[in-house]
């Protein structure tokens, strides 16, 4: 299905069979239908990446039926050039499609300078969004997050400012980021009683990284919320990229603050460990850490990121295989806390 745009050709079709295979499920109590796989736009989409790659990257993803599409603020580098380029690529190529498309954005960590260029407050949250959609190009974003909890600003001054975005036709739905279960229940608790649509947790999960098992994927149950996962890959540590020690190209060798030689060395028995399991199941490590992901509870999609179209449709082949053997499961328990 994958489609080569010509340089300078400005008419993209999508592909008419793009919602036959990607499955769909529905985000907590709504009425939201997400991708299992959806794309997020944290690397490979600012001033300093490819924008032909970027544009190649958003349309095959839809054409393979993936219709969410996740941005924030400062995505980039530098800061809003995510936006501004994603906005760029909309404008030229999906304004077709809008109603097809479920775009987030979210505001919360460092923007711009001074007091109100950060964390919580009502007037960051807003004026930050009107910022959004101006780079976006949209009228409106179909998910608006909070993207961490503020330590200083009362929750109900962060929760009515959702809650008045989507009065004011800003933002369908709201979601919140990096919030903890006792939080997260705070919120849900507030923005309940304010009718606003709080329908997804974007929280950081992988094989590697567990911490929402301790109690926010029980809390999210409970208040039938989604949760939608991002990082699923450890930031390429769930990959066979490092196995034979950091290649040039990586983001390690390449000083990424995300990741580094010390976190590769520190895990790398346990990779080769889950590369065997992987192996065994016909997969690439980074297919069945995706699609670990699927099999747990809450989890409605996975964020996927790409740097090039085939890193993109390798990861889309991770819904090819979702069902795991209990021995299975309890293999990769066993090689990820070792």
């Amino acid at each position: 299905m994958t489609k080569q745009i010509k340089p300078g050709k400005s008419e993209y079709q999508a592909d008419k069979s793009r919602y036959d295979n990607m499955q769909y499920r529905r985000c907590g109590n709504s009425g939201v239908k997400l991708p299992v796989l959806s794309l997020g736009c944290w690397h490979n989409f600012g001033n300093v990446d490819n924008q032909d790659t970027a544009r190649d990257i958003l349309t095959v993803a839809f054409d393979h039926g993936i219709t969410h599409f996740d941005l924030a603020n400062n995505y980039g580098p530098p800061y809003g050039s995510a936006e501004e380029n994603f906005g760029k690529i909309f404008k030229k190529n999906f304004m077709p499609y809008r109603d097809e498309l479920f775009v987030s954005s979210k505001a919360g960590y460092d923007m711009w300078p001074g007091p109100y260029g950060d964390f919580g407050s009502r007037k960051y949250l807003i004026a930050s969004l009107d910022q959004s959609l101006k780079r976006l190009q949209l009228d409106y974003v179909d998910l608006f997050y909070h993207h961490r909890p503020d330590p200083e600003t009362p929750m109900e001054e962060t929760m009515l400012a959702l809650a008045d975005i989507v009065r004011q036709g800003k933002a369908l739905y709201v979601g919140i980021s990096n919030y903890c279960a006792e939080d997260t229940k705070k919120a849900a608790i507030l923005l309940r009683e304010l009718k606003t649509p709080f329908i997804i947790h974007q929280a950081r999960y992988s094989i590697l990284d567990r911490w929402v098992e301790d109690d926010l994927l029980d809390t999210l149950l409970q208040l039938d919320i989604g949760c939608i996962a991002f990082s699923p890959l450890a930031q390429g540590l769930l990959t066979e990229k490092y196995l034979s020690g950091i290649p040039e190209n990586s983001r390690v060798a390449k000083g990424s603050i995300f990741l580094d030689e010390q976190a590769v060395t520190a895990n790398i028995e346990k990779i080769r460990a889950l590369v065997a399991i992987s192996r065994a199941r016909g997969q690439k490590l980074s297919q069945m850490a995706i699609a670990w992901l699927l099999n747990r509870p809450a989890v409605v999609s996975v964020l996927i990121g790409a740097s090039s179209v085939h890193q993109l449709q390798e990861n889309l082949s991770a819904q090819n295989n979702l069902i795991f053997s209990e021995h299975e499961l309890d293999l990769i328990d066993r090689a990820s806390r070792s």
